[in-house]
């Protein structure tokens, strides 16, 4: 598969073997620079050209001079070696490929619908400030004639702004305007992936967005208000962005067969150049170290400069330690459902009347039953309707329940219709639980969750005639309970730095209206013909824009904060009861949520301007935090990218890193003590007293229990003792608890979970 062979039969030559080339990520020491060499870029390309004699210019795809120090380039294996053996080298590492994670939201969230939030802060001077914060997004590209990025009433550019309006085939660089600030693409990963050649690709070169997925999240963060915005009828309303007000700068490194690492770390690279406030990113891939980890070796340089780094925590739940993008200078983001609704209605044929969630808009199924048909077969394909599963003969004229997995949800529909079915009722399993994700389907459809999706399986195998009718029942707003944790949120424990909590909230991310390319249909299937300038969509993906937006307005109104301050306002003010006051649910299974699912809980952002107290935390103290992770000193450069690392200053657990969670293992002892440091920017004056709360095995001890903070700014430190009790089972897989400092105005609550390992 990686080699050419080349045989020279005519002339007896031995068969020849050329290598075939990928991209690689070269890491490298930028101080060993020679002074012949003006830039880096001159340098880098030098030494690449002397590898081997056939080596070109061609050869190097990217020069990294912000989030990273090195190049990207296209080498064969004997190059990657000769770089390997060069004392100029600190790393070289394969591409890799990352995947996408993909209005009611402002009202539930409690933002005014017209101009924004506030609390103590005037939503006039607000807007006004959020209008020189810029949120740049890491996505599929932009649709830029969305209305969602009017800038009718926008002031000037920011004079810092250091980006551009990159043209394509299909677009003109006039389409940028003063809400839409930038739009860019990278695609030279992509490019070489596809071997070179343009006509595999089938894509247009250019910052327009082709799948829709770049437009929703940019238009999430930050889209102006549109009037009357409705998809196909569904969500009816005003549709905006957390920040409506801020600028947006795109980066498009997202093509159709992914987002190559390469590619993401020029758009970060050139992001940070430009002169982003925020970066969003709702993308990623599974664990590793973090100098292996583009997203996160970019977000450290990012976060150093200021810049707030939100990421999707991924779509892999309810599966434990599914996690993406969980370095703890990102804000790693799960996703919940709005108290908002799309129902639907199976009514069978033995009376029983079923409500499932549609975003069907077509011609409905009329009120006379059809028949209803499943495959016997216990694993069957055509139980999960995969294309080419079902026979005519047995679906044709009739409605079609289908199993929920493996292909897409929409993709199901369109091959229960292309066999000659009605309707389909989408049921789901025990992979899913009773979440349940609404769709623009192309036939009459709805999704059950399990409990009744197993009924429906039970009626049809058990009824000698079983029918069933559908119905559906537009947008239904105050849902209770919400929000509810979804089901396909990935969940902790965090598998690279287990004593780090993650995700760290979670935010709206269930059946979310924004804006659309018009250049795809609502499901994304290229038989899909239907034209829309909004779309609903699920997804962490979802959620990641909004957590992006909502720091774009805390960092309005407080300039002076810090990524970490502004992270930590969001978390420590966060909720975990729902709208009935209950705890936290999750979709999976209906049972209560935990912090390995919710993090903190559910962003509040009228609380989050005014958190009262924060943990900050320093790039120094990031580096201590990477030094405690027994990485060599140049596996942090390569994250940190400094040129002194001593490694001299180190934390004697990774957990007691300033964070404004905990995640306490009990391993080698049944001790675990870890200080905190606390700033004051709330009122002088101001007095704590701590809460915990927490499990009978575990003995709590704060000292001191009380904080009194004389000024504003003031930092005052206590140390927690955790200690496993005698008897406390140590098979326990594991417990949650809290920690809150408490006065008259606020909560400073921080989650902490719990676990045992071998003692």
């Amino acid at each position: 598969m990686g080699s050419i062979w080349v045989c020279f039969i005519a002339f007896l030559l031995p068969c020849l073997t050329v290598a075939a080339k990928h991209t690689y990520i070269v890491h490298m020491n930028h101080n060993n620079k020679p002074l012949a060499y003006a830039t880096q870029h001159d340098w880098y390309s030098a030494h690449l050209q002397s590898l081997t004699s056939d080596s070109s210019a061609d050869s190097l795809l990217y020069t990294y001079t912000n989030a990273f120090h090195g190049f990207a380039a296209s080498l064969s294996p004997d190059e990657v070696e000769s770089l390997r053996r060069s004392d100029a080298v600190l790393g070289v590492y394969e591409d890799t490929i990352y995947s996408l994670h993909t209005t009611r939201t402002p009202e539930f969230l409690g933002l005014d619908p017209q101009l924004g939030l506030w609390a103590g802060h005037s939503p006039q001077e607000l807007n006004q400030a959020s209008q020189d914060v810029i949120i740049g997004v890491l996505d599929t590209g932009v649709w830029p004639e969305s209305k969602s990025f009017d800038d009718s009433d926008m002031p000037a550019v920011p004079s810092r702004w250091q980006g551009e309006c990159e043209s394509g085939p299909d677009f003109d660089s006039k389409l940028c305007n003063k809400k839409l600030i930038g739009a860019r693409r990278f695609f030279r990963g992509y490019h070489m992936a596809s071997g070179g050649d343009p006509a595999k690709e089938k894509e247009i070169n250019s910052p327009r967005d082709q799948e829709g997925h770049g437009t929703h999240t940019s238009s999430t963060a930050a889209g102006a208000h549109v009037a009357n915005a409705t998809m196909l009828g569904y969500a009816s309303g005003t549709a905006r962005g957390m920040s409506i007000r801020a600028r947006v700068a795109t980066y498009k490194v997202c093509w159709k067969t992914g987002c190559f690492g390469s590619d993401i770390l020029a758009g970060m690279d050139r992001a940070i150049a430009d002169g982003v406030d925020v970066l969003s990113m709702s993308l990623g891939g599974g664990s590793a170290p973090y100098y292996r980890d583009t997203i996160a070796i970019g977000a450290f340089t990012a976060t150093e400069k200021g810049i707030f780094v939100s990421c999707s925590a991924g779509n892999s739940g309810p599966g434990e330690a599914t996690l993406a993008n969980v370095a703890p200078w990102i804000m790693t983001v799960g996703a919940g459902t709005l108290d908002r609704d799309f129902p639907a209605y199976a009514l069978l044929g033995n009376g029983h009347r079923f409500t499932g969630v549609s975003l069907y808009s077509g011609k409905g199924m009329g009120k006379k039953p059809v028949s209803l048909v499943y495959s016997k077969g216990s694993n069957s394909s055509s139980n999960l309707c995969l294309p080419g599963s079902l026979e005519p003969e047995f679906v044709r004229g009739k409605l079609v329940l289908c199993d929920r997995g493996i292909n897409a949800r929409v993709e199901k529909g369109a091959v229960v219709r292309d066999a000659g079915g009605v309707g389909m009722i989408l049921a789901n399993t025990a992979a899913n639980g009773e979440e349940l994700v609404a769709d623009s389907h192309l036939i009459p459809a709805l999704a059950v969750g399990r409990k009744v999706g197993d009924v429906i399986r039970e009626y049809v195998r058990s009824n000698g005639n079983p029918t069933a009718v559908l119905s559906f029942g537009g947008t239904v707003l105050n849902v209770r309970p919400s929000p509810v944790v979804a089901a396909f949120s990935s969940r902790g424990p965090n598998m690279v730095t287990p004593q780090i909590l993650k995700p760290d909230v979670i935010g709206p991310g269930v059946n979310i209206l924004a804006a659309w390319a018009l250049s795809v249909g609502p499901t994304g299937l290229h038989t899909d013909t239907r034209k829309t300038p909004f779309n609903i969509m699920s997804g962490t993906s979802m959620s990641c824009p909004h957590i992006s937006g909502l720091a774009a307005l805390l960092k309005a109104a407080h300039p002076e904060w810090s990524p970490s301050a502004i992270k930590s306002a969001l978390m420590t003010t966060a909720y975990t009861k729902d709208n009935t006051n209950s705890p936290l649910r999750d979709a999976a299974e209906g049972s209560f949520s935990t912090p390995l699912a919710h993090g903190s809980g559910h962003v509040d952002p009228h609380k989050a301007l005014s958190p009262g107290l924060v943990y900050d935390i320093s790039t120094d103290d990031y580096i201590a935090f990477l030094c405690s992770l027994d990485y060599t000193i140049q596996q942090v450069q390569a994250v940190a990218k400094h040129p002194n690392i001593t490694c001299r200053r180190k934390l004697a657990d990774p957990g007691q890193l300033n964070y404004p969670s905990f995640s306490v293992l009990f391993a080698k002892s049944k001790v675990v003590r870890y200080t905190r440091e606390l700033t004051n920017v709330g009122a002088a004056g101001s007095v704590y007293e701590v809460a915990v709360d927490g499990p009978p095995t575990v003995a709590v001890t704060v000292k001191p229990a009380r904080l009194v903070f004389r000024n504003v700014g003031d930092k005052l430190r206590y140390t927690v003792t955790f200690v496993s009790k005698k008897g406390a089972n140590p098979t326990a897989r594991n417990a949650f608890g809290s920690l809150a400092w408490n006065n008259a105005q606020h909560q400073v609550r921080s989650p902490i979970t719990y676990a045992w390992t071998q003692l």
